[in-house]
C-alpha cells in the first residue's frame, strides 16, 4: 500500500494507486494504447500466419495468378 507523497515502486497495474486521479489517467491510458497496439500486431502476425498457409507455393502474391 503506498503512502501520501510515496512514488511509484513498479508500473504493474497492482502496484499503482489507482485512487489518484493523475495515475488513473495516464496509466489508463498508457495501458489503452498498449493494448490497442498489442492488438493491432497480433492481428498482423495471425494473418500473416494464415496467408502463407493458403498460399500454393509457387511464389504468386496476390493478383499475379
Amino acid at each position: 500500500m503506498m503512502l501520501h507523497g510515496e512514488t511509484l515502486h513498479s508500473p504493474l497495474p497492482q502496484d499503482i494507486p489507482w485512487w489518484m486521479a493523475d495515475h488513473f489517467v495516464f496509466f489508463g491510458v498508457l495501458y489503452a494504447v498498449l493494448f490497442v497496439i498489442g492488438s493491432g500486431l497480433g492481428y498482423v502476425i495471425l494473418k500473416s500466419i494464415r496467408e502463407a498457409r493458403e498460399d500454393d507455393g509457387h511464389g504468386h502474391g496476390h493478383g499475379s495468378h
